[in-house]
């Protein structure tokens, strides 16, 4: 049940940095910032989906306002993958002398140059004990929520993942620096389930005969996300998360098969307790059945950075099933392709 100071939970989606929109939208939700410097509503608590970070313009700002939120007992929050990322981005390897949990300054590691270029920002932006005191407040996030008539993920509710990692961190956060470095070590299970929630689940396309793309950074990738969300997806077509990608060769990606394939059943969300998550990129403004949301499911991640709009879901105690009615944005500027606003 919502705790008893609250009547309900505003679900804010990804930030990434666009302070000022932040700020719109708490007022539109009619929070409002005390002496004390932290938005407060009478009756109502924030969650925030993550991905905080990155990206944008304005990160100190949101983390600050976020953080004053949290700390007043005025808001939560998860973990983004962003804010994972960062973490591991600025923790020594304890296996590595030197070297850190998410590679960056090393010229012998291919992931290196993509690691720094997503993160160049936030370094900018987040400097000396801002980025020390943020970082350490990382440390003290949920990966999820589970408020009992609700939950909240950054990317996908998976119950196994939720277990495994519940009882490897005796917990729902990292309390160790070993724990980090097995959730960034490919071939750890916790690499696994911590990669399912904060990034959602992937199917391959090459194993069902589909070709390789290249995604939105001209990486070629041979899996697509899974639609995890929607349980009356079985076969390939409804269930890969296809954008407006191209085949590596350069051609218009092909349809998908309409095909029923086996990892259908792996992943789909089929419990009757409402989840909200962001992390999938959303457009537009009026939210679309089956796509982003399902009775059961809401996503609150529609592409702030990108020029779009910042949502949020206001749901009410009580409210079983998701009403689309329920969605409030405020509309973001015009940024550049570096996250700059025009």
């Amino acid at each position: 049940m919502t705790h008893n100071k609250f009547d309900g939970y505003d679900i804010i989606g990804d930030i990434h940095g666009c302070a000022t929109e932040l700020e719109s939208l708490l007022t539109r939700l009619d929070y409002r910032q005390g002496d004390d410097g932290a938005y407060r509503h009478q009756s109502r608590q924030a969650l925030y989906v993550g991905d905080l970070i990155d990206r944008g313009p304005e990160q100190l700002r949101v983390l600050r306002i976020v953080k004053d939120m949290v700390d007043a007992g005025a808001a939560q929050m998860v973990l983004g993958n962003h804010e994972f990322n960062a973490m591991a981005y600025h923790t020594e390897d304890p296996a590595k002398p030197g070297k850190y949990l998410r590679p960056h300054g090393d010229p012998e590691n291919g992931w290196s140059e993509k690691n720094e270029r997503q993160h160049k920002a936030f370094v900018g932006q987040v400097r000396g004990k801002y980025r020390k005191r943020h970082l350490k407040w990382f440390w003290t996030q949920p990966l999820w929520l589970d408020l009992g008539e609700i939950r909240v993920v950054h990317a996908c509710w998976h119950p196994d993942s939720i277990s495994l990692l519940e009882s490897a961190l005796g917990g729902d956060r990292f309390r160790t620096v070993a724990q980090l470095a097995r959730a960034s070590d490919p071939g750890d299970e916790l690499y696994t389930a911590v990669e399912t929630i904060l990034k959602g689940p992937e199917i391959s396309l090459v194993d069902h005969g589909q070709p390789a793309y290249r995604d939105k950074d001209g990486i070629e990738r041979k899996r697509a996300r899974m639609r995890w969300w929607d349980p009356a997806a079985v076969t390939l077509r409804d269930l890969a998360e296809m954008g407006n990608f191209r085949a590596t060769d350069g051609t218009k990606y092909p349809p998908l098969p309409n095909t029923t394939v086996a990892e259908s059943n792996s992943h789909r969300y089929t419990d009757q307790v409402p989840v909200f998550y962001g992390h999938y990129w959303r457009r537009g403004k009026e939210p679309i059945r089956q796509q982003d949301w399902t009775d059961y499911t809401a996503c609150v991640d529609f592409s702030a950075i990108k020029s779009n709009v910042l949502m949020a879901y206001r749901w009410s105690a009580g409210e079983g099933r998701i009403d689309p009615s329920n969605y409030v944005w405020v509309a973001a500027r015009e940024f550049t392709t570096e996250g700059e606003a025009k």
